[in-house]
């Protein structure tokens, strides 16, 4: 299956106007930041409990704090209970 990899001409025109980037580093930018606004509720969920385990906090602490990140998404979920959290970490 190809993988869609849309351009972006004037948004890496504009950054490489508006910024010390070169055409490159503009376009890996970008895609970078689209691949972050691609990532699911649950991707996201899944990614933030890995990270914050591995930083030491505990379930309890971390169903917490993704609870209160969600909503400060661009495209915020619908809100998520604590028990929805586990089950998408845990199923």
């Amino acid at each position: 299956m190809l993988e869609r990899r849309p351009t972006h001409d004037d948004l890496i025109d504009h950054l490489v106007r508006s910024t010390a980037l070169q055409r490159g580093e503009a376009a890996r930018v970008i895609l970078d930041v689209l691949a972050y606004f691609d990532e699911t509720t649950e991707d996201f969920v899944r990614r933030r409990h890995r990270e914050l385990q591995a930083g030491g906090l505990v379930n309890t602490e971390i169903f917490e704090r993704v609870a209160a990140e969600l909503p400060h998404r661009a495209v915020a979920p619908q809100e998520l209970s604590l028990r929805q959290l586990r089950r998408i970490v845990y199923g």
